[in-house]
């Protein structure tokens, strides 16, 4: 950094920039990584706690979905927040499995630590890492097992293990039913693939009041709307209904239309015109004879009259969301001009159109449907809080059915596939050569985390239990066989899991482990943290 003969060191950063190097950085890195594993540590398993968050506005959360808490903590370590990256991660792509990532990428990085100060080379740790990982999707894969999607037994056992560790618990029955019949409803084929798009198309409406037994998974959709004039139908069987995104009322100029009326007379010749032109457009539609008609956009009074006149109910202002879901539950088509409706556009895979009051506002409710590809899913219950967590609940449940959908094969829940996965990575670390061994095997330690803080959470002794659980994963492992042993996330023993019925699916599975490993990758290969940015000039 020294310049010429007799000047001061040149300084490249900015003075008032920190920066930590090397080691300093990387033990930052780690103890981050592990602040935040603590944080969602004991919101893992049945017997989990939850945590409460105010938000800056005063606002209360209260859940134990990790991905939830870690999007509400407020964050400052760079580290820290690439770790709440990586929840969002799991939630976005398999939608569960967000503690399970979080406490995993924590431990692998902890697992390093010792490595470090022996100095070994970061580059080394991450190449044995990655050796172990990827024999830990193959060991995976030799233990998965194929499922039926039809087999609604071991469905609602896979959904019951999720949703099982969630404050929803008690009408854990009711969730899973709810989850599998939205899920299975949405699932269409689009050219010989699957697509699940539980996003658009399974909306939740949260509804306080009532008990959590009155929710239900509608078959067809709702929407909060009241028809546009009191003396429309409020029920009709068999409708046939008619969606549009145009205005029903005169168009108005695009940019500012001035018109200079010289003759008195004109002023209701215009009026006039447009009054033809709204009357035209409810003739076009009337012809269809629909009993329905909603739009996006508005209805004005006088195309009111109109449709109200040859007995057509409407809405109006309809979120093009909502649209979309009345299509695809109707089989009607959306239409974007009156000139062009056709026949085929209009649905009549409806039941019942019915338009009901629940609390102190109105809903219409399109149900009966024929075969719908779109669902509401209806939830009622005490607060909205509890509305909230269980929404969140049945979405971590519907995006399990989902993830089964796509690649229908399990594995066991508890615990125990990451302990048979320790156990085998302990058993090949002794063929590789040098120093690499000790990461690689370090990543089968890591994995017990998981049994550990299932463990952990049901109050037993910890030691007893994974030694217990190690030991029988060991055993069957020298006779080449499968081990079927976990924890019992609410007892806390070492149990059979196939008895217990707790399985995971194998996308969510993969997806943890990878996203653990390689994020912890990354972090241990940062060996520079430069923070301090430019300060705008005033």
């Amino acid at each position: 950094m020294n310049g010429g003969p007799g000047h001061g060191p040149v300084m490249v950063l900015n003075t008032n920039t920190q920066r930590q190097t090397g080691r300093e950085a990387q033990l930052g890195n780690i103890s981050a990584a592990m602040a935040v594993s603590d944080i969602i540590r004991t919101t893992l398993g049945p017997r989990s706690m939850l945590k409460m968050l105010l938000d800056p506005m005063g606002g209360i959360v209260m859940t134990n979905d990790g991905n939830c808490i870690l999007r509400e903590v407020d964050v400052s370590h760079p580290t820290a927040k690439s770790m709440i990256e990586l929840a969002r991660a799991q939630d976005e792509e398999v939608g569960d499995g967000t503690t399970s990532v979080i406490i995993l990428a924590g431990e692998v990085l902890a697992m390093a630590e010792p490595f470090l100060r022996r100095n070994i080379h970061p580059t080394v740790i991450v190449g044995g890492y990655n050796r172990a990982l990827q024999e830990a999707l193959k060991i995976c894969e030799s233990i998965a097992i194929d499922v039926d999607v039809k087999d609604t037994k071991i469905m609602g056992k896979l959904v019951e293990s999720c949703i099982g560790t969630k404050f929803s618990s008690r009408w854990n029955e009711k969730m899973v039913q709810m989850a599998l019949d939205a899920v299975l409803r949405v699932v269409v084929d689009v050219g010989g693939r699957k697509e699940v798009d539980i996003k658009r198309y399974a909306k939740v409406e949260k509804i306080p009041g009532g008990e959590i037994d009155d929710c239900t998974v509608l078959n067809g959709v709702m929407f909060n709307k009241d028809v546009t004039h009191s003396k429309m139908r409020r029920r009709i069987e068999n409708p046939r209904i008619l969606l549009l995104d145009c205005p029903l009322e005169y168009k108005k100029g695009e940019s500012q239309t001035n018109v200079e009326i010289t003759d008195e007379a004109d002023w209701n010749v215009m009026l006039r015109m447009e009054e033809e032109y709204v009357e035209n457009m409810c003739a076009e539609i009337i012809a269809f004879k629909p009993d329905i008609v909603i739009t996006e956009k508005g209805v004005s009074d006088l195309a009111q009259h109109y449709l109200n006149k040859a007995n057509i109910t409407a809405f109006r202002r309809l979120r093009k969301t909502d649209n979309n879901r009345v299509a695809r539950a109707s089989g009607a088509t959306i239409v974007s001009r009156t000139d062009e409706i056709q026949e085929s556009d209009i649905g009549t895979g409806c039941g019942l159109f019915e338009v009901r009051k629940l609390g102190d506002e109105y809903f219409t409710f399109l149900e009966e449907c024929k075969d719908p590809k779109a669902c509401t899913i209806l939830l009622r219950g005490g607060s909205k809080d509890v509305l909230n967590e269980v929404e969140r609940n049945l979405q971590d449940a519907m995006q399990v059915v989902r993830n089964v959908v796509f690649e229908p094969k399990l594995l066991l829940g508890g615990g125990c596939t990451e302990m048979a996965v320790a156990c085998a990575l302990a058993k090949a670390g002794l063929k590789v050569e040098g120093v690499m061994q000790w990461p690689y095997q370090a990543v089968g330690d890591a994995m017990e985390v998981i049994p550990r803080t299932l463990a952990q959470n049901c109050g037993v002794s910890v030691v007893r239990a994974i030694t217990k659980l190690r030991a029988s994963h060991n055993a069957a492992l020298a006779k080449g066989e499968k081990c079927v042993m976990g924890i019992n996330g609410i007892s806390g023993e070492v149990d059979d899991m196939t008895k217990t019925g707790l399985y995971e699916p194998y996308a969510v599975k993969i997806q943890t482990i990878k996203t653990s490993i390689e994020s912890a990758c990354m972090i241990l290969r940062i060996d520079d943290i430069v923070s301090g940015s430019k300060h705008s000039k005033q």
